[in-house]
Protein backbone atom coordinates (compact mmCIF):
# COMPACT_ATOMS: atom_id res chain seq x y z
CA UNK A 1 0.00 0.00 0.00
CA UNK A 2 1.62 3.42 -0.99
CA UNK A 3 1.66 6.17 1.48
CA UNK A 4 -1.08 8.99 1.66
CA UNK A 5 0.14 12.40 1.93
CA UNK A 6 -2.36 14.72 2.88
CA UNK A 7 -1.82 18.70 4.03
CA UNK A 8 -3.66 21.43 5.93
CA UNK A 9 -5.32 23.82 4.23
CA UNK A 10 -4.45 27.33 5.32
CA UNK A 11 -7.25 29.31 7.12
CA UNK A 12 -8.06 32.95 5.72
CA UNK A 13 -5.04 35.34 5.14
CA UNK A 14 -2.76 32.82 7.03
CA UNK A 15 0.63 34.22 7.42
CA UNK A 16 4.40 32.36 8.00
CA UNK A 17 5.32 31.63 11.86
CA UNK A 18 2.02 33.03 13.46
CA UNK A 19 1.47 31.68 16.51
CA UNK A 20 -1.88 29.72 17.34
CA UNK A 21 -2.55 32.50 19.84
CA UNK A 22 -1.97 35.57 16.91
CA UNK A 23 -4.05 33.49 14.76
CA UNK A 24 -7.24 32.72 16.32
CA UNK A 25 -7.49 36.30 17.27
CA UNK A 26 -7.88 37.56 13.66
CA UNK A 27 -10.84 38.16 11.69
CA UNK A 28 -9.22 36.90 9.18
CA UNK A 29 -9.21 33.13 10.12
CA UNK A 30 -12.93 33.28 10.72
CA UNK A 31 -13.84 33.62 6.74
CA UNK A 32 -13.07 31.91 3.52
CA UNK A 33 -10.26 32.84 1.42
CA UNK A 34 -11.43 31.54 -1.17
CA UNK A 35 -8.98 32.62 -4.32
CA UNK A 36 -6.10 31.62 -1.96
CA UNK A 37 -7.42 28.36 -1.23
CA UNK A 38 -7.81 27.69 -4.30
CA UNK A 39 -4.65 28.27 -5.24
CA UNK A 40 -3.38 26.44 -3.10
CA UNK A 41 -5.71 23.47 -4.05
CA UNK A 42 -3.96 23.20 -7.19
CA UNK A 43 -0.77 23.74 -6.05
CA UNK A 44 -1.65 20.37 -4.03
CA UNK A 45 -3.15 18.32 -7.25
CA UNK A 46 0.54 19.67 -8.67
CA UNK A 47 2.49 18.56 -5.84
CA UNK A 48 1.18 15.04 -5.53
CA UNK A 49 -0.99 15.29 -2.14
CA UNK A 50 -4.10 13.32 -1.68
CA UNK A 51 -6.31 15.59 -0.04
CA UNK A 52 -6.79 18.57 1.96
CA UNK A 53 -8.14 19.04 5.31
CA UNK A 54 -10.35 21.40 6.26
CA UNK A 55 -10.24 22.22 9.84
CA UNK A 56 -13.31 22.57 12.47
CA UNK A 57 -13.92 25.00 15.04
CA UNK A 58 -15.13 27.98 16.19
CA UNK A 59 -12.68 30.42 14.60
CA UNK A 60 -12.84 29.02 11.34
CA UNK A 61 -15.52 28.94 8.28
CA UNK A 62 -17.96 25.79 8.64
CA UNK A 63 -15.78 22.72 7.08
CA UNK A 64 -18.60 21.04 5.27
CA UNK A 65 -19.92 24.38 3.53
CA UNK A 66 -15.58 25.31 2.64
CA UNK A 67 -15.05 22.05 1.39
CA UNK A 68 -18.10 22.38 -0.63
CA UNK A 69 -16.55 25.63 -2.28
CA UNK A 70 -13.87 24.76 -2.72
CA UNK A 71 -14.28 21.32 -4.36
CA UNK A 72 -17.00 22.86 -6.96
CA UNK A 73 -13.56 24.99 -8.13
CA UNK A 74 -11.52 22.15 -8.88
CA UNK A 75 -11.01 18.59 -10.25
CA UNK A 76 -8.89 16.36 -8.61
CA UNK A 77 -7.89 17.33 -5.40
CA UNK A 78 -9.72 15.97 -2.22
CA UNK A 79 -10.75 16.81 1.01
CA UNK A 80 -10.72 15.85 4.49
CA UNK A 81 -13.93 17.19 6.49
CA UNK A 82 -12.89 17.48 10.32
CA UNK A 83 -16.42 17.94 12.15
CA UNK A 84 -17.21 16.86 15.94
CA UNK A 85 -19.92 14.45 16.66
CA UNK A 86 -22.96 15.91 18.64
CA UNK A 87 -23.53 19.30 16.95
CA UNK A 88 -25.69 18.07 14.57
CA UNK A 89 -28.35 15.08 14.23
CA UNK A 90 -26.76 11.88 12.70
CA UNK A 91 -29.26 11.96 9.83
CA UNK A 92 -28.99 15.43 9.04
CA UNK A 93 -25.22 15.03 9.20
CA UNK A 94 -25.38 12.52 6.63
CA UNK A 95 -27.80 14.26 4.54
CA UNK A 96 -25.16 17.32 4.12
CA UNK A 97 -22.41 14.94 3.56
CA UNK A 98 -24.34 13.28 0.71
CA UNK A 99 -25.19 16.45 -0.92
CA UNK A 100 -21.62 17.46 -0.82
CA UNK A 101 -21.03 13.93 -2.47
CA UNK A 102 -23.15 14.83 -5.08
CA UNK A 103 -21.72 18.10 -5.57
CA UNK A 104 -18.15 16.83 -5.64
CA UNK A 105 -18.27 13.58 -6.82
CA UNK A 106 -17.22 12.29 -3.50
CA UNK A 107 -14.25 13.71 -3.10
CA UNK A 108 -13.83 13.95 0.85
CA UNK A 109 -13.31 11.84 3.80
CA UNK A 110 -14.25 12.76 7.13
CA UNK A 111 -12.00 13.65 9.92
CA UNK A 112 -14.59 13.17 13.30
CA UNK A 113 -13.17 14.29 16.52
CA UNK A 114 -15.15 14.00 20.01
CA UNK A 115 -13.66 17.61 21.02
CA UNK A 116 -10.55 18.31 23.02
CA UNK A 117 -11.58 21.31 24.48
CA UNK A 118 -14.48 21.66 27.21
CA UNK A 119 -14.78 25.42 27.01
CA UNK A 120 -15.29 25.46 23.38
CA UNK A 121 -17.84 22.56 23.36
CA UNK A 122 -20.01 24.02 25.83
CA UNK A 123 -19.89 26.95 23.72
CA UNK A 124 -21.56 25.12 20.81
CA UNK A 125 -24.16 23.71 23.60
CA UNK A 126 -21.97 20.31 24.42
CA UNK A 127 -21.75 19.67 27.93
CA UNK A 128 -20.43 15.77 28.17
CA UNK A 129 -17.32 14.85 29.50
CA UNK A 130 -14.21 13.06 27.86
CA UNK A 131 -15.40 9.49 27.51
CA UNK A 132 -18.99 10.33 27.14
CA UNK A 133 -18.56 12.75 23.90
CA UNK A 134 -16.45 9.01 22.53
CA UNK A 135 -19.26 7.16 23.51
CA UNK A 136 -21.99 9.29 22.05
CA UNK A 137 -19.79 9.70 18.98
CA UNK A 138 -19.56 5.96 18.56
CA UNK A 139 -23.45 6.13 18.31
CA UNK A 140 -23.21 8.74 16.07
CA UNK A 141 -21.41 6.65 13.62
CA UNK A 142 -23.33 3.78 13.81
CA UNK A 143 -26.19 5.45 12.70
CA UNK A 144 -24.19 7.25 10.07
CA UNK A 145 -22.99 4.10 8.95
CA UNK A 146 -26.76 2.31 8.95
CA UNK A 147 -27.93 5.30 6.51
CA UNK A 148 -24.88 4.68 3.83
CA UNK A 149 -25.23 1.05 4.41
CA UNK A 150 -29.08 0.94 3.83
CA UNK A 151 -30.50 -1.15 0.91
CA UNK A 152 -33.67 -1.15 -0.43
CA UNK A 153 -36.85 0.37 1.16
CA UNK A 154 -36.49 -0.16 4.97
CA UNK A 155 -35.60 2.55 7.04
CA UNK A 156 -32.79 3.21 9.60
CA UNK A 157 -33.72 2.46 13.09
CA UNK A 158 -31.56 2.63 16.29
CA UNK A 159 -31.95 3.22 20.22
CA UNK A 160 -29.18 4.16 22.06
CA UNK A 161 -28.17 6.09 25.14
CA UNK A 162 -27.62 9.23 23.30
CA UNK A 163 -30.00 8.73 19.94
CA UNK A 164 -33.11 7.34 18.64
CA UNK A 165 -33.62 7.34 15.17
CA UNK A 166 -37.62 5.92 13.53
CA UNK A 167 -37.78 4.36 10.69
CA UNK A 168 -35.10 7.15 9.20
CA UNK A 169 -34.66 7.35 5.38
CA UNK A 170 -32.85 10.18 3.16
CA UNK A 171 -33.40 10.41 -0.38
CA UNK A 172 -30.00 12.13 -1.74
CA UNK A 173 -27.27 8.89 -1.62
CA UNK A 174 -23.58 9.14 -1.52
CA UNK A 175 -21.80 9.54 -4.66
CA UNK A 176 -18.65 8.45 -5.56
CA UNK A 177 -16.78 6.39 -8.29
CA UNK A 178 -14.41 4.56 -6.00
CA UNK A 179 -16.52 3.96 -2.36
CA UNK A 180 -19.99 3.53 -1.27
CA UNK A 181 -19.29 5.73 1.87
CA UNK A 182 -16.67 8.11 3.39
CA UNK A 183 -13.43 6.79 4.84
CA UNK A 184 -13.58 7.85 8.02
CA UNK A 185 -10.48 9.20 10.21
CA UNK A 186 -11.05 8.91 14.04
CA UNK A 187 -8.89 11.96 15.81
CA UNK A 188 -7.01 11.18 19.12
CA UNK A 189 -4.49 9.29 20.70
CA UNK A 190 -6.30 7.98 23.52
CA UNK A 191 -7.56 4.54 24.45
CA UNK A 192 -10.84 5.71 23.77
CA UNK A 193 -10.23 7.40 20.76
CA UNK A 194 -8.10 3.82 19.47
CA UNK A 195 -11.48 2.00 20.34
CA UNK A 196 -13.74 4.05 18.57
CA UNK A 197 -11.53 3.78 15.41
CA UNK A 198 -11.41 0.10 15.51
CA UNK A 199 -15.32 -0.01 15.81
CA UNK A 200 -16.36 2.93 13.50
CA UNK A 201 -13.31 4.25 11.69
CA UNK A 202 -11.18 3.23 9.03
CA UNK A 203 -8.26 5.02 10.13
CA UNK A 204 -6.80 5.97 13.23
CA UNK A 205 -5.26 9.50 12.92
CA UNK A 206 -3.29 10.17 16.11
CA UNK A 207 -0.38 12.71 16.97
CA UNK A 208 3.11 11.71 16.40
CA UNK A 209 5.07 10.59 18.29
CA UNK A 210 8.83 8.81 17.99
CA UNK A 211 8.81 5.56 15.78
CA UNK A 212 9.41 2.81 18.50
CA UNK A 213 7.05 4.59 20.95
CA UNK A 214 4.21 3.95 18.87
CA UNK A 215 4.97 0.79 17.22
CA UNK A 216 3.08 -1.53 19.77
CA UNK A 217 -0.70 0.40 19.98
CA UNK A 218 -0.09 0.66 15.91
CA UNK A 219 0.56 -3.38 15.44
CA UNK A 220 -2.28 -3.64 17.83
CA UNK A 221 -5.05 -1.55 15.77
CA UNK A 222 -3.32 -2.63 12.26
CA UNK A 223 -4.44 -5.94 13.59
CA UNK A 224 -8.27 -4.87 13.72
CA UNK A 225 -7.96 -4.38 9.92
CA UNK A 226 -7.50 -0.57 9.96
CA UNK A 227 -5.34 1.68 9.17
CA UNK A 228 -3.11 4.17 11.10
CA UNK A 229 -1.84 7.50 10.18
CA UNK A 230 -0.27 10.60 12.16
CA UNK A 231 -0.14 14.30 12.19
CA UNK A 232 3.11 15.92 11.67
CA UNK A 233 4.26 19.20 10.62
CA UNK A 234 7.62 19.24 7.80
CA UNK A 235 10.66 21.60 7.57
CA UNK A 236 13.27 20.56 4.56
CA UNK A 237 15.51 22.60 2.97
CA UNK A 238 18.56 21.40 0.61
CA UNK A 239 21.32 21.21 3.88
CA UNK A 240 20.03 20.15 7.82
CA UNK A 241 21.86 23.09 8.98
CA UNK A 242 19.56 25.11 6.79
CA UNK A 243 16.48 23.01 7.95
CA UNK A 244 17.32 23.25 12.03
CA UNK A 245 17.65 27.20 11.18
CA UNK A 246 14.50 27.53 9.86
CA UNK A 247 13.00 25.33 12.55
CA UNK A 248 14.18 27.94 15.30
CA UNK A 249 13.21 30.87 13.62
CA UNK A 250 9.73 30.02 13.65
CA UNK A 251 9.98 31.00 17.56
CA UNK A 252 11.29 34.09 16.82
CA UNK A 253 8.02 34.78 14.47
CA UNK A 254 5.32 37.27 14.22
CA UNK A 255 3.41 37.03 17.33
CA UNK A 256 5.47 34.67 19.36
CA UNK A 257 6.43 35.56 22.69
CA UNK A 258 6.46 35.06 26.17
CA UNK A 259 2.37 35.85 25.98
CA UNK A 260 1.96 33.42 23.03
CA UNK A 261 3.48 30.97 24.69
CA UNK A 262 1.64 31.09 28.41
CA UNK A 263 -1.62 31.52 26.10
CA UNK A 264 -0.92 27.88 24.64
CA UNK A 265 -0.30 26.25 28.33
CA UNK A 266 -3.41 27.70 29.44
CA UNK A 267 -5.32 26.44 26.39
CA UNK A 268 -3.82 22.68 26.89
CA UNK A 269 -4.34 23.03 31.12
CA UNK A 270 -7.82 23.24 29.86
CA UNK A 271 -8.10 20.69 27.71
CA UNK A 272 -9.56 17.23 28.57
CA UNK A 273 -7.28 15.71 25.55
CA UNK A 274 -5.08 13.28 26.36
CA UNK A 275 -3.03 13.44 22.81
CA UNK A 276 -2.75 16.98 23.40
CA UNK A 277 -1.32 17.11 27.20
CA UNK A 278 0.80 14.15 25.92
CA UNK A 279 2.05 16.18 22.93
CA UNK A 280 2.89 19.27 25.26
CA UNK A 281 4.67 16.61 28.09
CA UNK A 282 6.70 15.68 24.75
CA UNK A 283 8.12 18.80 24.30
CA UNK A 284 9.91 18.70 27.16
CA UNK A 285 12.65 16.83 25.37
CA UNK A 286 13.53 19.53 22.17
CA UNK A 287 14.45 16.01 20.06
CA UNK A 288 12.55 12.86 19.94
CA UNK A 289 14.90 11.63 17.73
CA UNK A 290 17.82 13.11 15.46
CA UNK A 291 15.06 14.33 13.07
CA UNK A 292 11.61 14.86 15.08
CA UNK A 293 11.54 17.98 16.99
CA UNK A 294 9.04 19.43 19.51
CA UNK A 295 10.27 22.81 19.82
CA UNK A 296 7.27 24.49 17.97
CA UNK A 297 5.11 22.06 20.03
CA UNK A 298 4.44 24.92 23.03
CA UNK A 299 3.92 27.93 20.43
CA UNK A 300 1.77 26.33 17.86
CA UNK A 301 -0.06 23.25 18.93
CA UNK A 302 0.04 19.30 19.43
CA UNK A 303 0.33 19.14 15.54
CA UNK A 304 3.90 21.46 15.37
CA UNK A 305 5.76 18.31 16.19
CA UNK A 306 8.13 18.36 13.08
CA UNK A 307 10.37 16.17 10.98
CA UNK A 308 13.28 18.62 10.43
CA UNK A 309 15.89 17.73 7.94
CA UNK A 310 17.43 17.59 4.06
CA UNK A 311 14.52 15.79 1.91
CA UNK A 312 16.40 12.48 1.90
CA UNK A 313 16.40 12.73 6.03
CA UNK A 314 12.76 13.70 5.99
CA UNK A 315 11.89 11.10 3.72
CA UNK A 316 14.01 8.42 5.36
CA UNK A 317 11.81 9.09 8.75
CA UNK A 318 8.88 8.78 6.98
CA UNK A 319 9.67 5.15 5.89
CA UNK A 320 10.68 4.10 9.68
CA UNK A 321 6.71 5.52 10.51
CA UNK A 322 5.91 3.15 7.22
CA UNK A 323 7.89 0.36 8.74
CA UNK A 324 5.88 0.10 12.18
CA UNK A 325 2.56 0.21 10.02
CA UNK A 326 1.68 3.52 9.43
CA UNK A 327 -0.07 4.54 6.28
CA UNK A 328 -1.80 8.12 6.06
CA UNK A 329 0.10 11.50 7.12
CA UNK A 330 -1.50 14.44 7.82
CA UNK A 331 1.34 17.32 7.23
CA UNK A 332 1.85 21.09 7.99
CA UNK A 333 4.55 23.48 7.33
CA UNK A 334 6.09 27.19 7.69
CA UNK A 335 4.70 28.86 5.28
CA UNK A 336 2.08 25.89 4.03
CA UNK A 337 2.28 26.47 0.55
CA UNK A 338 6.00 26.85 -0.07
CA UNK A 339 6.47 24.01 2.60
CA UNK A 340 4.52 21.48 0.43
CA UNK A 341 5.69 22.41 -2.93
CA UNK A 342 9.05 21.13 -1.54
CA UNK A 343 7.70 18.71 0.13
CA UNK A 344 6.12 17.37 -2.87
CA UNK A 345 9.09 18.17 -5.20
CA UNK A 346 11.75 16.82 -3.26
CA UNK A 347 10.45 14.14 -0.43
CA UNK A 348 7.65 12.37 -2.20
CA UNK A 349 9.70 11.05 -5.26
CA UNK A 350 12.20 10.03 -2.52
CA UNK A 351 9.65 8.36 -0.79
CA UNK A 352 8.47 6.38 -3.83
CA UNK A 353 11.54 5.30 -4.57
CA UNK A 354 12.17 3.42 -1.40
CA UNK A 355 8.69 2.26 -1.32
CA UNK A 356 9.60 0.41 -4.71
CA UNK A 357 12.95 -0.79 -3.41
CA UNK A 358 11.63 -2.28 0.15
CA UNK A 359 8.57 -4.13 -2.58
CA UNK A 360 11.19 -5.43 -4.39
CA UNK A 361 10.17 -3.83 -7.85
Amino acid sequence: MALRFHWRLPIGKEGSGLSRALMYSRAETGLPDIEAQVAFCRAAEESGIDSLLTDFGASKPDSILLAAALGLATEKIKFIVAYRSGLLAPATFVQQLNTLSALIDGRFSLNIVAGYSPEEQRSYGDFLSHDERYARTEEFLAICRAFWEQRGDGGVNFQGHYYRVENGRLATPFISRERTQPEIFIGGSSPAAERLAIKQGTCWMRLAEAPEAMRASVSEARAHGIEVGVRLSIITRPEREEAVRAAYALLEGEGVSVKSNKTEQAFVEKSDSQSINAAFRLAENEWLTPYLWTGAVRTFGAPALALVGTPAEVASAIMEYSRIGLTQFILSGWPKLEEMIRFGRDVIPRVREMERGEAGI
